[in-house]
């Protein structure tokens, strides 16, 4: 069993912005499964319970902000019964060029404040992160700024097939088994 999270903030107004990169992968993953969300209330969480060639997984979109995911993740492995090495983070990550997917099995927060509140509640770094490259921070805007903008016209005509890449290679990677790896799905 796999609990996949996708990490971003609710709310129409954070719906396409560079910090939801991981909730617009699991919604790729979803919609190739045929599976709908529903509210999972205990655990504050959107959540689907499938199945994918023989793997059971958890698709899991916190309904917490950002900065208190741990919260949400750790009501979910608790309910689910999962252990830290099953669950898999898609997150967004400044330090990588838009469409760019780094694959680590453990390592810090990088000044993630979501995967920090995810080390600081499971009480370790051991967890698979699937991070999603969104560019650097222009110089001239902060990054609270920056994460929560919205994609460029530019991005988000190329958007549309990286999401379907990253959901491709998380859905492979349940089957294969993950490795490190950086990989350019533009």
């Amino acid at each position: 069993m796999k609990l996949i999270v996708g990490l971003g903030n609710p709310g129409k107004k954070y719906a396409l912005t560079r910090h939801n990169l991981g909730f617009l992968v699991l919604d790729e993953i979803a919609r190739r499964l045929g599976a709908s969300w529903s509210v999972h209330k205990k655990a504050n969480a959107e959540v689907i319970e499938t199945n994918h060639e023989g793997e059971k997984l958890i698709l899991a979109k916190p309904q917490t902000f950002m900065n208190l995911s741990g919260q949400s993740i750790g009501s979910l492995i608790s309910t689910f019964n999962v252990e830290a090495e099953d669950v898999w983070i898609v997150h967004d990550d400044v330090d990588l060029p838009f469409g760019m997917l780094r694959v680590r099995h453990a390592g810090s927060a990088g000044g993630h404040n979501g995967i920090k509140s995810i080390i600081d509640t499971l009480g370790t770094q051991s967890f698979t992160r699937f991070r999603m490259g969104v560019s650097e921070t222009p110089a001239n805007i902060a990054l609270e700024d920056w994460v929560l903008s919205k994609f460029t016209p530019t991005e988000q005509e190329a958007l549309s097939g990286i999401l379907g890449r990253a959901a491709e290679k998380i859905l492979a990677t349940t089957q294969s088994g993950t490795e490190s790896v950086t990989e350019n799905l533009s």
